[in-house]
Order: structure tokens, then C-alpha cells, then sequence
């Protein structure tokens, strides 16, 4: 045997070889986050200027007024006592988020939201607004022009508004002033909470972090949690243990559920939704009801009759039956979803079915109604 001809025969023998998983893995980094790593909320109170007649009235929104004066007499206008009828200020709230190690001095967008009677944002500007955390602390500081998406127009007899046009985005519109210590680094023991808590899931997290380390330093501590112990050859780098963590690739285990809207009429089933044997008939009744008017006269030469409009009714009564389906023990997804179709009916009776069907008893899996 030659041996490019023995080592085309390795590899298809190196191919058989590789196990072939039976659902989709995904990373870690999209299964879990680390504790501590995480954006932080920020929000603020301030007034939008540059409005084209669009802005609060000042005689209907006492804050907005009072904003206005506290303002000017900052910057050495005094107005008090004096009559505001200016259209062109509104009073805003800034929300932002701050995202983990942002450091000072750079930027973040932030989203500004009239909080008065303002028809529109569009052409304003945001003046300094201090953005404050959960603590009372101010962590950034915002402005700048505000960009809408909507639009509206209106004039003696007709009005016309597009979208939100109450609501704008400044790109970059905020300076971040302080930081939030946290030194990942310096960190002997880390937790990871999973997106979507799973016994199943957290243990194979871990399996998956002690196989690649080579020691056990990851342990499952309850469904949405995943403790690691830092190895001694990652210590003061917890960085690097993180960025090779986070690519190991886990297959995530789910509950069979169900989610239905019954609003929209949208329904959402898992790969593992499993149904015992049973027998589904849905049908629908229609009752149609007819009038026709009709005319009665009296014979002829009748001295007594008269003429009548007489009613005449007509029911119909017509049943749509479908046949009993049967949908065969321990069936899967598709093929549930194919039985369930072979009734022909819309998503609103295969919402009422499949509530029929749990209460049956014979569907394994859990309901959920939005």
C-alpha cells in the first residue's frame, strides 16, 4: 500500500471516529454572563432648547417654567416675577447606560424623552444634564443636538404625525465623568449566571470548563449558577481564563414548553415537546340567517284586506366537521406540527387544541400563555 493511499485511508478512519453531536452547541460567552460584568442604568433631568414653536407651554407645565428661571438665574438673568410665553423649551428625561469599564472621558449614546406637553423634538438641543446612577452619584454628563425618527405636521384642518416624534437619540451625546471600580483581575473566585437557568446546562458548563483546564476548578451551584475557582497558573490573569472560557462550546439543554400569544395568535414550540397518543376532531358551526321581505295583498274587488309587508325568515345551519386525526405516541415536532395542519385549521383552534390536548393529559410539556 503506498502511502498517500494509507493516509487518505487514516483520515476517512479519523472521520467515522469523530462523535457527531445530536443538537446545536453554543459558547459559552452566549449561554452566561460574568458576575460584576454588566451595564449599569443612568438618568437624568433636563431641558431641550431650539424648538420650533414645538416645545411645553410654560402657563400648563409649572416644572418646565420653573426649570427655565432656575436656569437663566444661573447664568446671571433674573426673571422672576416676569411672564414666560416662549414655545421653544421642553422639559426632558435622559436615560443612558453605562457600560462595564467604561473609562472617563469617553462617550455613550443617550435617549431623551420629553416629559410635558411638547409635540416635537426635532431641531432641538439638550443642554448640560447631569446623568445620576442608582446611588445618587453623577457618572456622565449629556448633550448635544437631538435626532428623531418621526415627524409632524399640521395645519388649520388637518394634522399628520409620523412615528415618535416626542422621543430622540443623541449618538455620543454623553461624557462619562466617573468610573466604576472593579478589578476583575485581582478576583480569586468568579460566578457565571446562566441566560437561561438549566441544571442540565449549568453541570455541562462546567464538565466542559474542568475537561478544558484539566483540573476542577468549575462547579455547578444551582441552576442559573456556575461558581469557578481561579487556577493558580491564571492568577492576577483572569482575563486570559475568561477569553478561553467563554469560547468552549456547550449544547444547551431546554424544558419542553409551549408559548402562545393569544393577542397576535402567534405560537412558539420547542424541539422536545413530546404528545402521548390521541385523537384530535375540530369543527365549526355557521348559522346563517336570511330575511326576505315580501309583499300580501288582498284578492281582488276586496273590500276588507290590505296590503301587508310580511317577513319571511330562512335559517341555515352548516357544520364544518374535519375527521378525527390521529397523532401517534411520542411524535416530534415536526411531525406534530404536520398532524395538527392536516386539519386545516387557522392558529387561533390550534391555540384552543393544544390546550385541549394538555388538559388531556397527553402532552408533555409545559403551556405558556402570554
Amino acid at each position: 500500500m503506498t502511502r498517500t493511499l494509507r493516509a487518505a485511508c487514516w483520515a476517512v478512519f479519523l472521520v467515522m471516529c469523530v462523535p457527531v453531536s445530536a443538537g446545536a452547541t453554543s459558547r459559552i460567552k452566549d449561554l452566561a454572563n460574568i458576575e460584576g460584568v454588566r451595564q449599569n442604568q443612568l438618568i437624568g433631568y433636563g431641558l431641550v432648547v431650539g424648538l420650533n414653536g414645538s416645545g411645553d407651554t410654560l402657563t400648563n407645565i409649572p416644572f418646565t417654567r420653573q426649570s427655565l428661571q432656575a436656569m437663566l438665574e444661573r447664568l446671571g438673568v433674573n426673571i422672576r416675577g416676569q411672564t414666560l410665553r416662549t414655545g421653544n423649551v421642553a422639559a426632558v428625561m435622559v436615560t443612558a447606560n453605562l457600560p462595564p469599564f467604561a473609562t472617563q472621558g469617553t462617550r455613550i449614546d443617550v435617549t431623551v424623552s420629553a416629559l410635558g406637553d411638547a409635540k416635537s423634538l426635532q431641531g432641538g438641543t439638550l443642554l448640560v444634564t447631569p446623568l445620576l446612577g442608582a446611588d445618587g452619584n453623577v457618572y456622565a454628563v449629556g448633550q448635544g443636538s437631538v435626532a428623531i425618527g418621526g415627524f409632524q405636521a399640521e395645519g388649520e384642518a388637518a394634522k399628520i404625525v409620523r412615528g415618535v416624534p416626542t422621543v430622540g437619540r443623541i449618538a455620543n451625546g454623553a461624557l462619562i465623568e466617573r468610573e466604576i471600580e472593579f478589578n476583575l483581575n485581582r478576583q480569586s473566585q468568579l460566578r457565571m449566571a446562566l441566560r437561561n437557568p438549566d441544571f442540565t446546562t449549568a453541570k455541562r458548563i462546567a464538565a466542559a470548563i474542568n475537561d478544558y483546564i484539566g483540573v476542577p476548578t468549575a462547579e455547578s451551584l444551582d441552576p442559573g449558577t456556575v461558581g469557578i475557582t481561579v487556577p493558580q497558573q491564571y492568577r492576577g490573569n483572569v482575563i486570559k481564563l475568561l477569553t478561553e472560557v467563554e469560547q468552549l462550546q456547550v449544547e444547551p439543554d431546554l424544558s419542553a414548553k409551549i408559548v402562545i400569544d393569544e393577542r397576535s395568535g402567534i405560537i412558539v414550540m420547542g424541539r422536545d415537546v413530546r404528545v402521548s397518543m390521541v385523537a384530535v376532531a375540530q369543527g365549526n358551526l355557521t348559522v346563517t340567517i336570511t330575511e326576505t321581505p315580501q309583499v300580501s295583498q288582498p284578492t281582488p274587488f276586496s273590500r276588507t284586506g290590505t296590503t301587508q309587508v310580511v317577513n319571511r325568515t330562512r335559517i341555515g345551519v352548516q357544520e364544518d366537521g374535519k375527521k378525527l386525526a390521529v397523532v401517534k405516541d411520542g411524535v416530534s415536532l415536526q411531525q406534530l406540527v404536520d398532524g395538527l395542519n392536516s386539519l386545516g385549521i387557522g392558529p387561533r383552534d390550534l391555540i384552543a387544541i393544544l390546550q385541549a390536548i394538555k388538559a388531556a393529559g397527553a402532552i408533555q410539556a409545559d403551556i405558556e400563555v402570554m
